[in-house]
């Protein structure tokens, strides 16, 4: 089951991002974060009530953006990830959202390919970024 992520969901959602090796948010970013009207935090439950997918969508009052998106590596392709994906789609569409990006890594050569089976077409934008806090690397 897809739905909407609850603040007690907090501990399970950082135990599936360190199973898929992703950095986690401190509770304070994810609040800044989804204290924004544009924020949409989905979870996916498997059959106990574990949390065992989720993706962040946001919107900027034009282009959709896809942050996150993780599946637990017992549950995936068996369509979650698909499923996460065309659920925050619709939320941001529903928005007035006009296209959807997102970043991949260049290493990610199985989560790009996962990107490109939904759709999703590479461009040859470069990605920028500024440390604004001395030692930031994320």
């Amino acid at each position: 089951m897809i739905r909407a992520f609850g603040w007690s969901d907090l501990s399970a959602l950082h135990d599936l991002w360190r199973a898929t090796g992703r950095t986690s948010l401190t509770e304070d970013e994810l609040r800044v974060t989804l204290n924004q009207a544009s924020s949409t935090l989905l979870v996916a439950e498997d059959g106990q009530g574990g949390i065992v997918g989720g993706v962040l969508g946001t919107f900027d009052g034009r282009r959709g953006w896809i942050h996150r998106l993780a599946v637990h590596p017992d549950h995936r392709r068996d369509g979650l990830g698909t499923a996460l994906v065309a659920d925050i789609e619709r939320s941001l569409t529903s928005r007035g959202a006009l296209r959807v990006n997102l970043l991949v890594m260049p290493a990610n050569g199985s989560g790009l390919a996962f990107w490109q089976r939904l759709g999703y077409i590479p461009f040859p934008d470069v990605l920028c970024s500024k440390a604004m806090v001395a030692g930031e690397t994320t």
